[in-house]
């Protein structure tokens, strides 16, 4: 089901809630597939997936002393579980797309019943994902959108890029957070323009704006701010991401491999390889299940999680 957004900018699937089109000046701005069944057969960037139960890595896969034990998630990322596991959210078929009417702003919801012990993860949680159209995309609940404002080009080369902090986590080899909050090498000052080539400079890490001590279990109250405004002189669209949430993955794309595919009418589907989209995740901290950043992400009985998110498009 592909049905469009009020605003017929938007096509949204079932499959992981996800964002299949988003037209700006008649151009789709999102690396996607043009049927559903290629999300479930090649879909291994997670383009346009609603994510959970965890964003980016856990370390080593696995949940210590919580409920008095260790739970044992997927590990799908070498030692470590990745965007909720094989088959996390992303993968899932959502009830929905159902038209809702969200303070005041014609919209769809999207709803998920994880279970207790899906990939792992305990408890039974409800997700609802909501998309509202006007001026701009606001959205509820995380997912990966890669972007390329160019989509005539296989690469984002070219693109203007601005940033709102060049604070980010330190990594550890397997790109677990070490702990220490450092300025990136490859980042300019925050809110200086700076522009990505055909295979520099490159990037995936988590910026954050916030210490990790002040982040609510439930950000949606609060200002949305900017984390990152893109744009291309070729086509002149331009692009602004804002977010409730206190740190965002900024990444280039380097490990996108999609072959050429063909599709049911027999046309075919050109690859997408590396660099072929930049994805921006608002989020929490990397491996916040860590018991000195938990407060972010533990979800007790009868609490609520939540995080709003907003894209703003135009051309010049």
């Amino acid at each position: 089901m592909s049905p469009k957004s009020p605003e017929s900018a938007f096509t949204f699937l079932a499959h992981g809630a996800a964002i299949q089109e988003f037209n700006v000046d008649g151009q789709n701005i999102v690396l996607a597939f043009p049927e559903a069944n290629f999300y479930k057969s090649h879909n291994a960037p997670y383009f346009g997936e609603t994510i959970g139960r965890t964003t980016n890595r856990v370390k080593d896969a696995q949940i210590h002393n919580l409920n008095g034990k260790t739970y044992s998630l997927h590990s799908n990322d070498g030692p470590n579980c990745l965007h909720g596991g094989a088959q996390g959210w992303g993968k899932k078929d959502f009830n929905g797309p159902v038209p809702v009417n969200r303070n005041g702003k014609e919209g769809v919801q999207f709803t998920y019943l994880s279970k207790d012990g899906e990939e792992g993860y305990p408890g039974t949680v409800e997700c609802k994902v909501w998309y509202t159209a006007g001026k701009e995309l606001g959205k509820t609940v995380l997912d990966v959108d890669y972007f390329n404002l160019n989509p005539t080009s296989s690469t984002i080369d070219g693109h203007a890029i601005t940033l709102s902090t060049d604070q980010h986590l330190s990594l550890d080899p397997n790109s677990i957070p070490t702990g220490e909050i450092t300025a990136h090498a490859s980042a300019p000052k925050p809110n200086t323009t700076f522009f990505l080539g055909a295979s520099s400079p490159s990037f995936d890490d988590c910026f954050v704006l916030d210490p990790p001590n002040i982040i609510p279990l439930d950000t949606r109250n609060l200002p949305l701010r900017t984390l990152v405004r893109m744009s291309h002189p070729a086509t002149k669209l331009n692009l602004e991401i804002l977010s409730t949430e206190p740190a965002f993955q900024f990444y280039t794309g380097e490990h996108i491999e999609v072959p050429e595919l063909e599709s049911s009418g027999g046309e075919k589907i050109p690859a997408k390889g590396p660099r072929a989209g930049i994805a921006v995740e608002p989020s929490r901290y990397v491996d916040a299940q860590r018991s000195e950043w938990r407060g972010q992400c533990l979800l007790k009985k009868g609490e609520v999680w939540g995080a709003k998110s907003q894209y703003r498009a135009w051309k010049e």
